[in-house]
């Protein structure tokens, strides 16, 4: 069941005094369409801006601490999750002025080890859960999964809706999983006590599988109605993956999401952002889409594992006037 919060807020956004899946059908429905041709186009325009001298300094290093630094591999082992960390800390040893990143990224039995590694920096513990990165599982498991990420210490939570349910015309069934899993994320006691502050929510809307733009918008608004913090464009295990026109798609939501509630959500493009003109891209389209209050690591991620060297390898050039060799960055 949703949480009454969530279900409070729809049925006021709603205007309607029973929350049903016809209701919400016909909310989601009636948001604009959206004009495909126009976002590839914006999208396309906005990639060929470029940065220069300074202000891609500048860049560079709000990209370095904007990146959820991330490992989602069947064969992480601790050692791999504690050499990520050592990473996420010093992404440079040899300049102590390059940036952490923003979090690391990794399964939730990890969690505790991550907490370790990290303990005594700023840097948040991400925990993918409810069954990342197909979804499908019972309620049950996904609640569990969230609750001992969130019990071990992870600060973030980035959960997988359920496509299935969605593409299928179930939107009330997605709305209750992700409100059920958002009032998962307070910090409890063993007894089911509050005992702390939550996690933050990223809701990975995986909208490589989503089809259309239309639905992608519709996805957006429907996590953000159930207390999403962020919106997540994909898990990184499918192609395609982040890509412009959709994170446009999903910048312009959080912002008429802020101008309809007065309350600002994040966004986090996950999966083949890999170079630093990439990032510099995502960057320029932060800032003209939805606005630089967005352009702060509390409000906008990079999902990301090879992105940090090619960063790296540029900020080094900018320093030195030529880039180092391969072995420079550690290979992740």
């Amino acid at each position: 069941m949703s949480s009454p919060s969530a279900t409070a807020r729809a049925r006021e956004l709603l205007g309607v005094g029973a929350l049903t899946n016809a209701s919400m059908t016909r909310w989601l429905n009636g948001l604009p369409g959206v004009d495909q041709v126009g976002a590839d186009a914006r999208a396309a325009g906005l990639g060929t801006r470029s940065i220069k001298t300074t202000s891609k300094a500048w860049a560079i290093d709000t990209a370095i601490g904007m990146i959820d630094l991330t490992t989602l591999e069947g064969a992480d082992t601790e050692s791999r999750v504690r050499s990520l960390c050592a990473k996420a800390m010093a992404p440079d040893p040899g300049d102590p002025t390059t940036p952490q990143v923003a979090a690391v990224c990794i399964y939730s039995d990890l969690v505790p080890v991550a907490v370790d590694a990290l303990r005594g920096s700023n840097i948040h513990v991400a925990a993918v859960t409810t069954a990342f990165p197909a979804g499908r599982a019972t309620m049950a498991v996904k609640l569990t999964d969230t609750r001992d990420a969130v019990r071990a210490g992870a600060h973030e939570i980035d959960m997988v809706i359920d496509r299935a349910a969605f593409l299928s015309g179930r939107y009330l069934q997605v709305f209750n999983e992700i409100a059920a899993i958002k009032a998962a994320c307070a910090q409890d006691d063993a007894n089911g006590a509050a005992n702390g502050a939550a996690a933050r929510l990223k809701v990975i809307l995986e909208t490589g599988e989503l089809a259309t733009y239309d639905n992608v918008r519709r996805a957006s608004w429907l996590a953000m109605l159930a207390g999403a913090d962020f919106i997540k464009t994909s898990t990184g295990k499918l192609s395609p993956a982040a890509t412009l026109p959709v994170t446009l798609i999903m910048l312009e939501a959080v912002r008429d999401w802020r101008d309809l509630t007065g309350t600002q959500i994040g966004v986090k493009p996950a999966g083949g952002i890999r170079t630093a003109k990439d990032a510099m891209t995502y960057l320029v389209m932060v800032n003209e889409i939805a606005g630089d209050d967005w352009v702060d690591p509390h409000w906008f991620r990079f999902g990301a594992s090879s992105l940090l060297n090619d960063l790296l390898l540029q900020r080094q050039k900018l320093a030195n006037g030529r880039y180092c060799g391969a072995d420079y960055v550690t290979i992740d």
